[in-house]
């Protein structure tokens, strides 16, 4: 399962079943869990813990030192959760002490070629980042989100569950969860209601998020009122409570 040309650290833990192709280097300090296969030409440095039946297409460059001017070399971590596929060139740094110190990727992400993840990032669970989209230092993205090609996130933006970003969108502020937005830079363009139908969400859910969506683009209202509003349309239609709790842990503001 090893290919006699690749290179692997006599410090680096791998299952016994994982896969590494041919010319292929795994440094010190990195773990890989069952049924990942590493591809051709791909570099995986540590401090990176790597789950299980990942599969990471050649050229990837994983676990890296940042690009940060700020780094000098201390000790910090990249983590990848299970079931992710990070295609060709893909780009992931480890974090920073001026955050966390961790960069951390969940489970069953598609992250497509030339993807760039900066330091710092937190990305959750079945996201979808197409061909070139690329996240600045310290950005948070929920779970079920997709961002299009060439999408540019902004430093330490959040982008909110099921939430859709457009091809080549610039984001510079927070995206709501639910949200479509795109543009440069991008601004709101309704309502998931696609892609959360294809979730399952029922009708009524779907019609509390647009009632939601007025709440907060359409009535003229400041962020704290509508704030109050959505607290209310909340307790009858939970998944409104997405919106409510990330409004209150947003500190660069949303996209408006």
């Amino acid at each position: 399962m090893i290919h006699q040309t690749a290179i692997i650290d006599s410090k680096a833990k791998l299952a016994p079943n994982v896969s590494v192709g041919p010319w292929s280097y795994i440094g010190a300090d990195v773990e890989i869990g069952e049924g990942t296969v590493i591809g051709s030409h791909v570099v995986i440095k540590g401090p990176t813990k790597i789950g299980r039946n990942n599969k990471i297409f050649q050229f990837s460059s994983i676990g890296e030192e940042c690009q940060d001017k700020k780094y000098a070399g201390e000790p910090t971590r990249l983590e990848i959760g299970d079931n992710n596929i990070i295609r060709e060139s893909v780009t992931i740094h480890r974090g920073t002490v001026q955050d966390n110190s961790l960069t951390k990727i969940g489970s069953g992400n598609l992250l497509m070629a030339y993807v760039h993840i900066a330091h710092d990032c937190m990305v959750g669970d079945n996201n979808i980042l197409a061909n070139n989209a690329t996240l600045a230092g310290h950005v948070h993205v929920g779970d079920f989100a997709i961002l299009g090609g060439f999408t540019g996130v902004h430093q330490f933006c959040k982008i909110g569950s099921y939430s859709f970003c457009g091809v080549g969108s610039v984001v510079v502020k927070d995206v709501i969860p639910y949200l479509m937005a795109a543009g440069q830079n991008a601004v709101p363009h309704g309502m998931n209601t696609e892609g959360l139908r294809r979730k399952g969400y029922s009708a009524e859910a779907i019609s509390a998020l647009k009632k939601a969506y007025k709440i907060i683009y359409r009535q003229g209202l400041t962020l704290a009122a509508a704030q109050q509003e959505l607290v209310e349309l909340a307790k009858d239609e939970p998944c409104v409570q997405l919106i409510v709790d990330f409004l209150q842990d947003s500190s660069r503001g949303i996209i408006r």
